[in-house]
């Protein structure tokens, strides 16, 4: 088995059960989706492994130890790159904006264009739902999530756009970029920075 299908394996276990927020579909499209995005920028088995793996910190009881020991250093390293610190104890809604800001801080930090693939594949695949759901559901998709203000989730895609720029010559970050137009239209967009 190549690390791809062990991670895709993994990943299947881990989030087995799993749900997207509002709906029933299976959590585990999530992160294939967001792995099918990144090999559209790069043929990298360790990287697309790493997407695929990029939530079973943030979402599930697996640690970064047990990733590192089982898929090894690098694909850890890059799943740690887009795992919030969820603040245990502390409720979703009270941390928002501060574990956002901390994500945007830590890509624009990072030097790893890995780091911005996995992301792009991520954030890309959020809004392809937030986009499904709001064409079928209208403004009563915000009420799902733990932040109900739009404005806040488009300062959000708005700055992991920014951060995102260096992707800008691919086909996913074109779309980003109109998806982003068609949730918040009239408000500047990620190719104004």
């Amino acid at each position: 088995m190549t690390i791809l299908d062990e991670a895709i394996s993994f990943a299947v276990q881990a989030h087995s059960g799993a749900v997207r927020k509002g709906s029933t579909v299976p959590y585990i499209l999530h992160p294939l989706e967001a792995a099918a995005i990144a090999s559209t920028m790069t043929e990298d088995q360790t990287v697309l492994a790493a997407a695929v793996l990029h939530d079973v910190v943030e979402d599930t009881p697996c640690t970064l130890e047990q990733l590192e020991a089982r898929f090894g250093p690098r694909v850890a390293s890059l799943v740690a790159a887009e795992t919030e610190d969820k603040r245990p104890g502390q409720t979703p809604e009270s941390t928002w904006r501060l574990r956002k800001e901390e994500a945007i801080d830590r890509l624009r930090r990072d030097p790893r264009r890995e780091v911005r693939i996995i992301a792009m594949g991520d954030k890309l695949s959020n809004l392809r739902a937030m986009y499904q759901a709001l064409v079928r559901e209208g403004d009563l998709l915000w009420a799902r999530f733990h932040q109900q203000d739009p404005m806040a989730h488009c300062w959000y895609y708005r700055e992991m756009g920014a951060a995102l720029n260096c992707l800008r010559d691919y086909p996913a970050w074109q779309e980003y970029w109109h998806l982003y137009q068609q949730i918040w239209p009239g408000q500047p967009s990620p190719l104004s920075r």
